[in-house]
């Protein structure tokens, strides 16, 4: 029986593509998210909708606070193969949902979830802000690229009891 070689640009591009599924991959582990619900926006014919989805974070540095993260999810076929770029335009609220503590010292700024909404070069993070002087957790949410980032943006705030200090590193 002949074997059949594969020539160098079907392994290169064999190559590629496994490259690219590993480092999407790797990129969604950084943040697990609970999904909360979505609303459709835009009905696809071929393919899921446009949605509006509401995911929930735990801080994962302090307890009993809870993010709340809405953004847009491209549908139709680019997006329900993961292949499509979802838009920059995120929303974020988050509360305390429970008695707020510390296990340990937080950093002034910390990027505490990030998750991808391209295949490869986009992102949306949430970092957490101590603002000592107030007693306060500040999140903002953000989307950025490798090449060039978005100015839009969502800012929220959680006020700390008085009695409970923050401790920041």
């Amino acid at each position: 029986m002949p074997s059949v070689r594969p020539s160098r640009r079907h392994l290169a591009v064999l190559s590629f593509t496994a490259a690219a599924l590993a480092l999407a991959t790797s990129a969604c582990r950084g943040a697990s998210a609970d999904e909360i619900g979505d609303v459709s926006t835009v009905f696809k014919f071929i393919g899921p909708n446009h949605k509006i989805v509401v995911d929930a974070y735990d801080d994962p540095g302090v307890q009993g606070v809870t993010c709340y993260v809405s953004r847009a999810k491209t549908g139709g076929i680019k997006g329900g193969l993961g292949l499509a770029e979802d838009k920059s335009e995120a929303s974020i609220a988050c509360r305390a949902v429970g008695p707020i503590s510390f296990p340990k010292a937080l950093p002034k700024q910390e990027e505490v979830f990030s998750e991808r909404s391209s295949l490869v070069f986009k992102r949306l993070r949430v970092v957490r802000m101590v603002d000592a002087k107030r007693n306060t957790l500040v999140y903002l949410t953000y989307s950025d690229r490798v090449i060039e980032g978005s100015p839009q943006n969502s800012v929220t705030a959680v006020p700390v009891d008085r009695g409970t200090v923050i401790p920041v590193k």
